[in-house]
């Protein structure tokens, strides 16, 4: 009978459903398995048992928009992230950082040392000695010595002017990377910037942000 087959492709996909590792496939076959079961309950009319399915064809009835519902704001989420620049990854960034004050000369941290902390540049100009890189203001450095093995710096970050440096701290930075997608994007961004222009290196210690 229909109805066998309607209820078997509809368990299928509920089955299915325990496989899917991601958001988007898991809604795709909620959906499937949604309209799946409406047939079977319909069907019941066919077969005269539907008194005994109607329960399942009110509930996947109202389950069927709200998974279209929220397939339709996991897409546009992903398609506002990719969409994201950077400077508004930087905005959301700014309410949860401090600013500090570094004269000229300071050593803001040296090769070795524990990377616990992410650096955006106010104003002024940080260097890198050992790397021979600088950067300046609107830029972001730091932020692959939170996702290293060892979480350590593999170069010496040193004010080359008096500088204007917002900060967050390690900790708040990894938090926000799993709650924001579009500052998770962006620092991902930064890695893999930084990974195609040094290849040699393991951690590096600045990447610049645009502007």
């Amino acid at each position: 009978m229909w109805i066998v087959v309607a209820a078997w492709i509809a368990a299928s996909l509920v089955f299915s459903s325990f496989f899917m590792k991601t958001m988007i496939p898991l809604r795709v076959i909620a959906i499937a398995s949604n309209v799946a079961f409406i047939i079977y309950g319909l069907l019941g009319l066919t077969y005269g048992v539907f008194g005994r399915v109607y329960p399942i064809l009110i509930l996947h009835s109202c389950l069927l928009p709200l998974n279209v519902l929220r397939l339709r704001q996991v897409t546009a989420l992903i398609a506002a992230v990719h969409e994201a620049s950077e400077q508004e990854a930087l905005r959301a960034l700014i309410p949860y950082m401090t600013s500090e004050h570094r004269r000229s000369g300071d050593v803001l941290f040296r090769r070795g040392d524990p990377a616990n902390r992410l650096y955006l540049v106010q104003r002024g100009s940080v260097a890198f000695p050992e790397i021979d890189k600088r950067v300046s203001t609107g830029s972001v450095f730091g932020e692959v010595g939170l996702f290293a093995p060892k979480h350590v710096r593999s170069a010496t970050a040193v004010c080359e002017e008096e500088c204007r440096l917002a900060t967050i701290s390690g900790d708040k930075a990894l938090e926000l990377y799993y709650q924001d997608p579009r500052f998770g994007l962006f620092l991902i961004r930064l890695i893999s910037g930084y990974a195609l222009q040094n290849p040699g290196l393991d951690d590096p210690a600045a990447t610049p942000a645009h502007a």
